[in-house]
């Protein structure tokens, strides 16, 4: 009976242990395919904003302090800007208290090397039109950008109604495909703010936001962090009249942007936001 107790004993204890090192290892018996069990559900928790930009958007109302209480604003948008930041851009300048003049939007044609000789022609063509508008010793892209300011700007302190010569660079710039113009003839507007998009020739984007200050009370340009366009700006002297703000995809970024349209209206200049050299708000 002893004899026979033991042989019974050693391979149940044998199959104990491999269930047991199954179960452990998850490689036994029991991880077969044969449960019902259906798989707890994952749970994926949205991404929350980060501080700064929750901190940002609270007191930006306080910041602006209706700094551009019944200002125009005109709004230039770039090859490949993002929408989401242009419509977040103009939620903050209501924020403000600004009046969103119109938004132009500039054609890829413009901003495209191949297509110079267009835009060099054009431009000669408009400036010996609005005689005295544009300097006569400006190159290719400061002429264009100098045109783009009599389309969208004005340095007096109200929007202005567009006069014929106006009226003339908006259609002829509209016709070749090189902006395209809001409808209802907006009035140009004392404050302009431009938001970069994809990659662009460096010279090219100096002439343009140079030129757009020929015209402007004040100038702003917004990209994302680390835009080289933007530093590009700083480094060749452009903002010495033109205030650039990088960290547009940031509320952060967007509101110092707005702030700097405020600034731009007594002082103009800059380069602020998550890569500025003068600071991270344009105050004062």
């Amino acid at each position: 009976m002893v004899i026979r107790h033991r042989s019974y004993a050693v391979p149940l204890t044998a199959v104990l242990l491999a269930l047991a090192t199954g179960v452990a290892l998850g490689a036994g018996p029991l991880t077969g395919s044969t449960s019902t069990a259906a798989p707890a559900p994952r749970v994926v928790e949205a991404p929350q904003p980060a501080y700064p930009d929750v901190f940002a958007a609270s007191v930006a109302t306080s910041l602006y302090h209706d700094g551009l209480s019944r200002r125009p604003v005109a709004l230039v948008t770039l090859p490949g800007a993002d929408p989401a930041t242009v419509t977040a851009l103009k939620s903050q300048v209501k924020a403000a208290g600004g009046e969103l003049a119109g938004t132009y939007a500039v054609d890829a044609q413009l901003v495209d090397p191949e297509q110079k000789s267009l835009v060099d022609t054009l431009g000669i063509q408009l400036a010996r039109q609005v005689h005295g508008a544009t300097d006569q010793d400006a190159t290719t892209y400061s002429r264009i950008g100098e045109l783009l300011s009599v389309a969208i700007a004005t340095t007096g302190e109200t929007g202005v109604q567009p006069d014929d010569n106006v009226i003339a660079v908006r259609q002829s710039l509209a016709a070749a495909h090189l902006l395209a113009v809001p409808d209802g003839g907006p009035p140009t507007s004392p404050l302009v703010l431009v938001v970069l998009g994809g990659p662009m020739d460096q010279a090219i984007a100096d002439g343009l936001l140079s030129g757009l200050a020929h015209s402007a009370r004040g100038v702003v340009a917004v990209a994302p962090t680390g835009n080289t366009v933007l530093a590009g700006l700083q480094t060749d002297g452009v903002t010495e009249k033109v205030t650039t703000v990088d960290g547009s995809e940031t509320s952060a970024g967007r509101v110092a942007a707005v702030l700097g349209l405020v600034r731009e209206w007594t002082q103009r200049g800059g380069a602020y936001g998550a890569s500025g050299s003068d600071g991270a708000v344009p105050l004062g």
